[in-house]
């Protein structure tokens, strides 16, 4: 991730912020997330997309709710998002 804050430096201190956070979440289900993210949208499997920099840049990740675990799957552009299928 940190290599992608440095190709994107607008987003270096947002995600530096963002993984201090979300190591100390204990996030027990989705309204837990979008209390705190209001703009997060939930897929499949337990798959949360985080908008960062005003919806510039997207930050996927998994949750395993019941382990308190958030694994990061993909970092990205908007679109190259849009490109994507998870």
């Amino acid at each position: 991730m940190f290599e992608y804050s440095k190709k994107h430096s607008d987003t270096r201190s947002y995600l530096k912020a963002l993984i201090t956070e979300l190591e100390s979440s204990e996030w027990k289900t989705p309204q837990d997330i979008k209390d705190r993210y209001r703009t997060a949208s939930f897929l499949h499997n337990n798959i949360v997309v985080l908008n960062i920099r005003g919806n510039n840049h997207r930050l996927v990740v998994k949750v395993i709710y019941e382990n308190g675990i958030i694994k990061i799957i993909w970092i990205g552009t908007h679109s190259e998002y849009e490109r994507i299928k998870f």
